[in-house]
């Protein structure tokens, strides 16, 4: 299966998982070797693409071994929640030093991982005793708490039979088996079968949550109904008058009652005597397009103010004790 950074799945992490969850706060966690020796800080982690599950933090060493990121099997990291902290037992800066150098050209495949494993072995093999010694008796629970809780491992105690297409393990040969198991299936790794690497038990990692509820206001947007504008043509006959006007020639002819002498030597000639002109009038009726009316379409915004009022609900911590018992409360 493959390995998939955090930041790369989730983008928008914070938004997504909320501000008070420990996930959103990934990168803010610093991690320590002890109680004071501080190795660096996450700033991303890889989990699996198929189960989800976180199987290593990337880490920052910071100026611990300057400018150097590493991976960090999920299972080693024992964390503080309520400061922020990623504590590692055990782990050295000679350990650090050694380890194959994390950046994001890197591809995480077979052999990049046995050498992050092979720098944390003994550490995984430390914790992974501690759950099959006087602490832990594997012949009665049959599992790793490191794992049994969350995935299911089982551990065969010795001298038990092995069930078909299985591989049993005892605290002798655990690891012998996981690095077998992991050159024979070439890139494919079962993280389960090391727990003490990669199992996350529930004292180590899981804090005690207190949970209240809250009310989200927040907003559905929906289509309420369309407008839609558009244009028709209505027609009708209309009648319009113009006046014209024609001009004509009127000759009027009047012949004197009585004769009265020329004065003066007549002209007798022929030809144009005169030239009127006349002149006339036609209708020119035409149609002509003009601007009847302006229609401006816009969208306003009513506002309101919903308000609903629900009751919440709260946990609280109840500590009752017993004699005298010394609780410091952080």
């Amino acid at each position: 299966m493959a390995l998939v950074k955090f930041k790369d799945a989730y983008p928008n992490y914070r938004e997504t998982f909320g501000d008070d969850s420990n996930i959103a706060n990934l990168d803010d966690y610093s991690v320590y070797a002890d109680q004071d020796d501080k190795v660096g800080s996450v700033k991303d982690a890889l989990f699996e693409d198929v189960t989800g599950n976180i199987r290593y933090l990337i880490v920052d060493t910071g100026f611990w071994v300057f400018g150097k990121s590493i991976l960090l099997p999920i299972g080693l990291a024992r964390f503080d929640h309520g400061n922020q902290r990623a504590y590692v037992g055990g782990l050295t800066k000679e350990q650090v030093e050694n380890l194959p150098e994390y950046n994001d050209d890197i591809t995480v495949d077979r052999n990049y991982e046995n050498r992050v494993r092979d720098g944390y072995r003994t550490l995984g093999e430390n914790r992974r005793r501690q759950f099959m010694g006087k602490d832990y008796r594997v012949d009665k629970h049959r599992a790793y708490p490191g794992s049994a809780a969350l995935h299911g491992v089982t551990e065969q105690p010795a001298g038990t039979s092995t069930p078909t297409g299985t591989t049993a393990t005892t605290s002798a040969t655990a690891t012998t088996g996981v690095a077998a198991t992991a050159t024979a299936d070439g890139d494919r790794y079962d993280y389960d079968r090391e727990p003490g690497l990669f199992g996350m038990d529930r004292d180590s990692h899981e804090p005690i949550r207190l949970y209240q509820e809250r009310l989200i206001a927040d907003k559905d947007r929906f289509q309420t109904g369309s407008v839609t504008v558009g244009k028709r043509v209505d027609s009708k006959t209309q009648e319009v008058s113009v006046p014209i006007e024609n001009e004509r020639i009127v000759i009027e002819r009047t012949t004197p009652n009585k004769a009265t002498p020329a004065v003066g030597t007549p002209d007798f000639r022929e030809g144009e005597v005169a030239r009127i002109e006349t002149h006339g009038e036609k209708a020119n009726i035409r149609k002509e397009a003009f601007v009847r009316e302006e229609v401006d379409v816009r969208k306003e915004v009513d506002r309101d103010v919903v308000t609903e009022r629900e009751t919440v609900r709260r946990e609280e911590l109840d500590i009752d004790s017993t004699g005298n018992p010394n609780v410091v409360k952080r």
